[in-house]
């Protein structure tokens, strides 16, 4: 058949509805065709990587092999639309609906405060459809592995969890097991808890509609009929794709004789990432994943056969059979196996994933293959000329993802073998992140001893991770072959791996020291786990035989985690406050239900405009150089493409940023950052823009780049002024001092990772200028003045408009409008409505994540732990702009002291010109990084006193009436209350005790414990901000529409305002509804930012609310008897304006750092938060173990979305000081691009038990209702976690006889951990000496 004949007819079912594409794009995913041509944006895009889970739908089909339908979750982002011939589909908006009906799953993660910004919450919501259509009873553990493929950056993931324990068996809780008063989800230990009104109900199971299975979707007959059919080979042609789907291996046979160079795509988990970053094309796509052959399951003699286009979750279901069938001696590889499979990617991905994709890819990586080749697995090869059958060895991968294969043959099985007595096997993965990680070094390992004796016959150590390929370690095994297996032999092997696993300083993925160390402490691990293997079965044949020593046993558990448990504490709201009257109370988000069911609209589900386009970026490769050309003709001949944006068409100023006008909107003769916004291609689709914005040729002359802060400090690149606050005198304070120490530490830098990425639409009104943009941003305003700035025209001609955001956390505060300014000057060129989201990895390149801090100190302090005297500098790396980096700084300046009372201190701060795009707001403000840098000197002080930390931070923490360094009295202080109370929430001395013990029994494994306050204070420092308006329209109905200036991004503020104008108006919720946040309503509104929002909109709206009332008070005085609706009809008819608004600005502000006098803040918020970890030393993994948060909201307007704000930043925090680390290149490239490299905490990082606790009785006058802010303050009791994580290094270093301060840089990574737990390990991998080497990454 020629390439070029028209395709078939692709089948398949949407939500019931059967679907006939005649025109299948190959190069199509499931979730273009979903967003684009069905109009179904329930399902979003999150990563387009299969990395985020926020695009997953459940696909269902008729498996012939196994002659059952199966529904799988799968990652609509990367399922190409021709892979679902025959298929049903099931997307958020098939299961159920506000209108019609929720669905059960809906219905509960909504009402369980598991959905904030909402965004990933379809995707969620299918993970645990698909689960229980699978199985309507799942255990805790099947929940928690069902979303080891979706994030969530809002949540903390503790409510997502509670809601669905419900479907669990025995009712998803203790099952009446160890709680003596029955079941643990009413009666979580109340009685411990429930002092004086304190609940901790935050909303009520029995009001759930129960789950009933025989109600769902069923699967199209017609389908079943098609599949029974016989099958005949499917075309399917693109604009450049050419998809095949044989029905017989001959037919694939032939197929691969034909195109040799065509690519074999089952899942396309790998071939659609390597299309879409890799920017790769394969002109022939073969698709055989339902040839019979390829898809056989077989026991054999020597062990069970699988077809290589078997899934992971298939090849995992028929092990796990085995392992239960088949005595333990013979299962050992399959085991492995199973280990290495409960951390591989997330189930939507093994879920469509083949076991020969995943050799063929041959990445140096990969988690299995190492598996396969210590256990010498045989494989079976095909081709026309015949079959040959490859043992798995260092010869099969020749080279960087490279096979022995000959490109006409295929691999058509893999034969796992079974092990024999006296064989013992191993696996070991370790990565960044547990779940769904890439590994950084992953091996298999294989004994086979003499019969019935201790000594080796044959080893086989397989690494990746170590070289461009899976590699054996030949050297070390040959040498140990007849050797008995003892230290000695242990002690031999460690040497020789260190010699043999050698690494180049400069090799690709970094980490070479914690890499070389990785592969001797796993082998380790491999040897005590023989040992005790060894023991034991020697032991059952009465042979006695030395076990692993007791102190060792923990070094070779398996990692396991307790189902999470946590209890959340606030105050019932006073008896007898009115029904109607819901401030107070634990309300749902008001958009809660719609996120849960798809129907809630974000920027990209605005439906398309008539004549709509679509616009892709063109950016700078290169940190720092000039333009000399821009070649666009290639672009420009491609298919749709209209037009390239330059600096030329700026028809007014190309100047632009949030503070100064120091950034341009596009380079026009050079470029400072990678990611310099160049130009822009607009064109009539998405991948048409792309296309051709790849095709856009630059040419550059370098200039030297200034990357990290260490080269910005030798060349003193930095941007003024200077800050500096300084009280007492310092000179005197450190000559009063009994010691004085000095240090230095490091805080990495953050991605914001919001799950939907910024977002524009920009619709010309055709006549005086206007323009209509639909953005995802914090700050309208200034939206609206950069877009007016840029097109040449008054701010009055630009309307700006926002619903709801996917998230913000300060990164579309002021670096989304680089998109929407850049988005209108298209739109006003081409005079059409033009449309762009950003692709993750775009988003994570352009636009700036949280300021990398480096800090020095010195510290004065008495013998007792008392802090007399600090002398504090901070730099932090500002990227290339201003952007809002001076304010960042400042903010750290004020928090340089955290909640210690230091008599003389100073603190300086710089900012750094670097060639890094421009660094930005981030939750926390540079209030964190301040914050890290003085809980670092604290805790060396503690080390160097040797005393409790807890109690020397407790001897220097402020009192009431105390002052500030920047001269501010501490009224209604609370931290004292914070601190005592989560003392005995946390049981903290006695939970000491208990971890000093269990670091005297486990040599490998220690545990550490931190207690950590905050205080943080709240109010914009740019005083100006600190204002805002409210507009309250009353229509003759009753109903009230409600407009402030805040945007809501997930953190409930609507819901928070619409509760402040329902007590305030005395009329119940229902009545009143926010539509959106528009320029055209609220003038000049300040950015929804620095947790300022709803004190500020909350004073605005009680404002417009008072008004209305006074104007309706002759109406009520005249029928006291009346509704609500009579007083408005009076008014109405009396000609009274029903239109209000209102205005607030925050009393007293201002501070001027030349004097050190003023009022920079309204009111401190306050917290504390005591955290327990386990690390193991010979990896650096760590395990939260237990975190207490004690936090004063003062009067809380709602528990429940105050809760889920603590509990969010907590996690974000936990992200930030223990995971999210952003690799950059010496020449300032970003290499952390997606989930797949950028790891976020996921499910499985929330703490085991976490309690949260809000301050009970600690009103606060200086805000709406006595409440306080909440958005930013708990973010950095994360720190608790990072020094527990300092704490269980200092006993690791105690074994080896270190003790003392040590530096640790943030985040604890695990490289960061395992390096500073040092060991006779550790000292067989020196690190290659600084500057004679170019390292792959830098710290910036």
């Amino acid at each position: 058949m020629s390439v070029d004949s028209t395709g078939d007819e692709l089948i398949f079912f949407v939500n019931g509805k059967k679907i006939v594409e005649r025109n299948a794009e190959p190069e199509m995913t499931l979730l273009t065709y979903l967003r684009r041509k069905l109009g179904l944006t329930g399902t979003k895009l999150g990563c387009a990587e299969g990395g985020c889970g926020a695009c997953t739908v459940m696909v269902s089909r008729f498996h012939l092999h196994q002659n059952r339908i199966v529904h799988h979750s799968v990652n609509a982002c990367l399922a190409p639309i021709c892979s679902l011939h025959h298929c049903a589909v099931t997307t958020v908006e098939g299961i159920g609906s506000v209108a019609t009906k929720l669905h059960p799953v809906q219905e509960r993660i909504a009402k369980a405060h598991g959905s904030q910004c909402g965004f990933c919450t379809p995707g969620i919501v299918m993970s645990m459809y698909a689960l229980l259509r699978n199985n309507p009873l799942p255990s805790m553990l099947d929940i928690e592995e069902a979303f080891q493929g979706n994030l969530c950056r809002c949540t903390g993931y503790r409510p997502i969890l509670e809601g669905y324990k419900t479907f669990a068996k025995k009712g998803g809780c203790c099952g009446m097991n160890g709680k003596a008063n029955g079941c643990c989800m009413t009666n979580e230990d109340k009685e411990e808890y429930t002092n004086g009104h304190s609940i901790s109900q935050l909303y009520d199971p029995s009001e759930f509609s129960p789950l009933d299975p025989t109600q769902e979707i069923i699967f199209p007959p017609e389908l079943l009929r098609l599949e029974k059919k016989s099958q005949r080979q499917l075309r399917f042609k693109g604009e450049r794709v050419l998809w095949v789907q044989p029905s017989s291996l001959s037919e694939l046979l032939d197929l691969k004789a034909q195109y040799p160079a065509a690519k074999l795509v089952v899942g396309n988990t790998e071939v659609g990432i390597e299309m879409k970053f890799k920017n790769l094309l394969y002109p022939v796509i073969l698709a055989p994943a339902f040839i019979p052959e390829l898809n056989m399951v077989q026991h054999t003699e020597g062990g069970i056969l699988f077809g290589a286009a078997c899934t992971l979750t298939l090849l995992g279901e028929v092990l796990r059979k085995s392992v239960q069938d088949l005595p333990s001696y013979q299962t050992e590889v399959f085991r492995a196996v199973l280990e290495q499979l409960r951390w591989f990617a997330g189930q939507q991905i093994r879920n469509v994933a083949a076991i020969g994709g995943n050799i063929m890819t041959a990445s140096p990586i990969s988690d299995l293959n190492p598996v396969f080749m210590a256990a010498g697995c045989k494989l079976t090869l095909l081709s026309k000329g015949g079959k040959r059958v490859l043992q798995m060895d260092d010869r099969f991968f020749t080279g960087y993802r490279r096979t022995a294969l000959k490109p006409e043959e295929i691999l058509v099985s893999i034969e796992i073998p079974y092990t024999k007595k006296g064989q013992y096997f191993s696996a070991f993965k370790q990565a960044p992140r547990r779940e769904d990680d890439i590994a950084i070094v992953t091996c298999g390992m294989n004994v086979v001893f003499e019969e019935g004796t201790n000594s080796v016959k044959d080893l086989r150590l397989s690494y990746g991770g170590m070289a461009p390929t899976t590699v054996l370690a030949k050297n070390t095994s040959k040498q140990l072959i007849g050797r008995t297996w003892n230290e000695e032999l242990m002690q031999e092997a460690c040497s020789l791996l260190a010699e043999e696993m050698t690494l180049d300083p400069s090799a690709p993925g970094g980490m070479v020291t914690y890499r070389r160390t990785l592969t001797i402490s796993l082998f380790f691990k491999f040897f005590l786990t023989v040992q005790h293997k060894m023991a034991r079965d020697f032991n059952a044949e009465g042979i006695l035989m030395e076990d692993v020593r007791p102190d060792y046993a923990s070094a070779i558990e398996l990692f396991h985690r307790d189902t999470p448990s946590s209890v959340q504490l606030y105050q019932a709201v006073p008896p007898g406050q009115n029904d109607v009257d819901v401030v107070g109370q634990p309300i749902m988000h008001l958009s809660a239900l719609k996120q849960a069911t798809g129907e809630a609209v974000y920027c990209d589900d605005i439906p398309r405009f008539e004549n709509e386009l679509y616009l892709a970026l063109v950016t700078s490769t290169k940190a720092h150089a000039y333009i000399q050309s821009i070649d666009v003709d290639e672009a420009l001949s491609l298919p749709g493409v209209v037009t390239f944006l330059s600096a030329k068409d700026i028809p007014g100023s190309n100047l632009t940023g949030p503070a100064v006008y120091d950034e341009t909107v596009l380079a026009d003769d050079m470029v400072t950052c990678v990611g310099h916004i160049v130009g822009a291609v607009v064109a009539d689709s998405q991948a048409h823009a792309q296309r051709a914005a790849k095709a856009v040729k630059i040419c550059y002359k370098e200039l030297k780049p200034v990357v990290t802060i260490q080269e910005a400090i030798a060349c003193k690149s930095f941007y003024l002024p200077v800050r500096s606050i300084e009280r007492g005198n310092l000179a005197q304070g450190f000559q009063e001092a009994d010691h004085i120490l000095e240090g230095e530490m490091h805080i990495g830098g953050q991605e914001h990772f919001y799950l939907e990425t910024n977002c524009t639409l920009a619709v010309p009104r055709g006549e005086d200028g206007e323009m209509e943009l639909f953005v995802s941003t914090q700050s309208i305003a200034k939206t609206q003045q950069l877009v007016a700035k840029a097109l040449g025209v008054p701010a009055n001609r630009i309307v700006c408009r926002v619903k709801r955001m996917g998230g913000g956390f300060g990164g579309k505060e002021s670096r989304s409008t680089i998109l929407s300014t850049v988005v209108a000057l298209a739109a006003n060129k081409v005079k059409k409505p033009v449309r762009c989201m950003l692709d993750r990895d775009e988003d994570m390149l352009l636009t700036g994540g949280r300021h990398p801090f480096f800090g020095r100190y010195k510290v004065g302090f008495m013998t007792t732990g008392r802090v007399v005297a600090l002398d504090v500098t901070y730099y932090s790396n500002a990227g290339n702009s201003m952007d809002l980096s001076l304010s960042i700084m400042e903010r750290a300046l004020f928090h340089m002291e955290n909640s210690y009372s230091i008599p003389h201190i100073r603190g300086t701060g710089y900012m750094c010109k670097t060639n890094l795009p421009s660094n930005t707001a981030f939750r926390g403000f540079g209030g964190p990084q301040g914050m890290m840098v003085a809980e670092s000197w604290m805790s060396d002080v503690a080390l160097r006193c040797s005393l409790p930390a807890e109690q020397v931070r407790r001897i220097n923490m402020y009192k009431e009436g105390d002052l500030t360094p920047f001269n501010q009295r501490l009224e209604q202080f609370t931290i004292d209350r914070c601190w005592d109370e989560c003392l005995s929430l946390s049981h903290y001395h006695q939970r000491r005790t208990q971890v000093e013990q269990f670091n005297r029994q486990h040599r490998w494994k220690k545990r550490g414990l931190a207690i950590i306050p905050t205080k943080f204070g709240i109010s914009f420092t740019a005083v100006f901000l600190n204002q805002a308006g409210a507009l309250i329209h009353v229509y003759t109905d009753g109903s009230v529409l409600l407009t402030h200036g805040g945007t809501e991004m997930g953190q409930g503020l609507h819901t928070k305002m619409v509760q402040v104008a329902s007590r305030t108006l005395g009329i119940p919720t229902s009545k009143i509804h926010i539509t959106e946040t528009s320029t055209n309503t609220v003038p000049n509104t300040s950015p929804t930012a620095a947790s300022a929002s709803s004190d500020l909109n909350g004073m605005a709206v009680y404002n417009a609310c008072e008004t209305l009332l006074q104007r309706l008070e002759p109406y009520k005085t005249k029928n006291p008897k009346g509704a609500w609706e009579d007083w408005v009809k009076a008014a109405y008819f009396d000609r009274v304006n029903l239109s209000a608004n209102g205005f607030y600005k925050t009393p007293d502000l201002g501070y001027d750092f030349e004097t050190n006098q003023g009022r920079p803040f309204n009111y401190f918020s306050y917290g504390c938060a005591c955290s327990e970890v386990e690390i193991d030393c010979l990896t650096g993994d760590h395990k939260n173990l237990h975190t207490s948060i004690v936090m004063d909201v003062g009067k809380s307007l709602n528990p429940a979305i105050d809760i889920g704000q603590v509990e969010g930043a907590f996690m974000q925090g936990v992200g930030l000081f223990t995971l999210e680390e952003l690799r950059y290149s010496p020449k300032g490239v970003l290499f952390t691009r997606g989930p797949g490299m950028y790891k976020i905490p996921a499910f499985g990082d929330i703490p085991t038990e976490l309690k949260v606790s809000l301050l009970r009785d600690a009103p606060n006058d200086k805000a709406i209702f006595s409440s306080k802010a909440v958005g930013e303050p708990p973010l950095f009791l994360a720190a608790s976690v990072f020094y527990a994580i300092k704490d269980a290094i200092t006993a690791a270093r105690a074994e080896s006889g270190l003790s003392g301060p040590f530096r640790l840089d943030s985040p604890a990574t695990p490289e960061r951990i395992r390096n500073a737990c040092e060991d006779s390990f550790t000292k067989l991998c020196p690190a290659a000496e600084a500057g004679t080497f170019t390292p792959w990454a830098v710290q910036v």
